[in-house]
Parts: C-alpha cells; sequence; structure tokens
C-alpha cells in the first residue's frame, strides 16, 4: 500500500513569508497588554465555572474586566495618537 503524504510542508518549511515580519511583531508587542489583560480576565473568569462565585471571586473579575477595558483604551489612544499628524485632536 502506498501512502499518499503531503509535501506542503517540506516545500513552505523554508519559506520566508512564514516568518513573522518586524511590523508584525511590533504590533504584537504593541497588543501585549491587552492580550495578558484579556488572559487574566479569562483566569478569573475559569475560576468559576464550576462554583458559584463569592465576594473575593466578583472583586477579582471586575478588577479584570477593568484592567482589559483599561488596556484596550490606552492602546486605541496610543493609536489614536500616532495616526494623527500635526497632533491634531
Amino acid at each position: 500500500m502506498d501512502h499518499i503524504v503531503t509535501v506542503q510542508d517540506a516545500v513552505t518549511a523554508f519559506a520566508d513569508w512564514i516568518e513573522p515580519t518586524g511590523a508584525e511583531l511590533a504590533a504584537i508587542e504593541r497588543e501585549m497588554p491587552v492580550i495578558l489583560a484579556d488572559v487574566d480576565l479569562l483566569d478569573a473568569q475559569i475560576i468559576t465555572l464550576d462554583r458559584t462565585p463569592n465576594e473575593l471571586d466578583d472583586r477579582r473579575i471586575r478588577r479584570a474586566r477593568r484592567r482589559a477595558l483599561a488596556a484596550r483604551v490606552a492602546l486605541v489612544n496610543l493609536a489614536a495618537g500616532t495616526s494623527l499628524p500635526g497632533g491634531a485632536a
């Protein structure tokens, strides 16, 4: 029996476009506070999946939600500040 295998991985394993570009890495670095805040929020929510949330869990989720929102606002403000030339607001 002949096995049918794909050569896609072997062909594209050394392609230049597989690695992230410097601009993509910079974008990920700018978004990292938002990503980490979202992970913290998910962690707080996952803790309460198998039980009824108590007051401490509610506070933890509220704090994580506020941090995630603040990180998103900071990212939007950073993007808005860099996209407006001449300091126009």
